[in-house]
């Protein structure tokens, strides 16, 4: 009788944690169906958010990657859920003099793209007036209507996807076949790549190219990596002992994507 009780016992114990592993299988099912069109969007848009470094790329390949600082965040939210990001960039020495202003803006992919979410850049108005914008106060920064009001030239779109499972990235994506119209250094077009990976780093892949398809700017070798910048950045920045020489400027700027506008 024993035996039989333990064997009951044991059987039951079974079929329970069956039970438990399919309910959770189910579970995880129902909440990846859950997801909406416009979580993916918060998602990528709660992604870029932040300060993201270069320095270790720019540490391993110093002749081809420069230390950058990437800023991001929210500025505004269209009537549609539409997110607007304000996105600069600038070499770590100083971070107060951004070489690049952006407006982004996340939303959801139109239905007839195989796509996730589509993120938009646009150029600023007046470029002066959001200079550290992420670093000022709220109430000194242009308010939501004003940067709603401020949004300029449409630049470049970017298709992103859900990464397949066993990749490290949670999305990534590229603008459109063709790319867009760009004129910058004997460019007539440019392509942009993008990658959200699991770590909270961002891969970024911008490239010019003239009328035969030769590249004209920005990287040849891989994307740039820009990681979440640790609590002591920027006192690690600013030590004397970290500071490498600085490189000739016509090599700062000559097939940098980082200088294109």
């Amino acid at each position: 009788m024993g035996t039989d009780s333990n064997g009951w016992n044991r059987a039951r114990g079974l079929a329970v944690k069956a039970l438990l592993f399919i309910g959770g299988a189910l579970l995880v099912k129902r909440l990846r169906k859950s997801t909406t069109r416009w979580d993916h969007a918060r998602l990528v848009a709660q992604s870029l958010t932040g300060e993201k470094y270069s320095k270790d790329q720019a540490s391993r390949d110093p002749d081809n990657y420069f230390n950058i600082r990437m800023l991001t965040c929210p500025a505004a939210e269209l009537v549609d859920g539409s997110k607007v990001l304000y996105f600069e960039q600038a070499f770590w020495r100083s971070p107060q003099k951004p070489f690049r202003q952006r407006l982004l803006m996340a939303k959801p992919c139109p239905k007839e793209l195989k796509c996730d979410v589509e993120l938009s850049t646009y150029a600023i108005r007046d470029m002066e007036e959001y200079k550290n914008f992420c670093d000022r106060p709220k109430d000194q920064r242009p308010q939501p209507e004003e940067v709603i009001g401020d949004i300029g030239e449409h630049l470049t779109t970017i298709h992103l996807k859900r990464c397949s499972r066993g990749k490290r990235c949670l999305y990534e994506g590229s603008s459109p076949p063709g790319g867009f119209p760009n004129s910058w250094n004997g460019a007539t077009y440019c392509t942009s790549e993008l990658a959200v990976m699991k770590n909270s780093e961002i891969h970024t892949w911008d490239r010019g190219y003239d009328d035969d398809g030769n590249q004209v700017w920005g990287q040849k070798e891989g994307p740039y990596e820009f990681k979440p910048a640790p609590t002591s950045c920027f006192s690690d920045m600013l030590s004397p002992l970290s500071l490498p020489p600085l490189p000739p400027m016509d090599r700062r700027i000559e097939g940098s994507f980082i200088l294109q506008e």
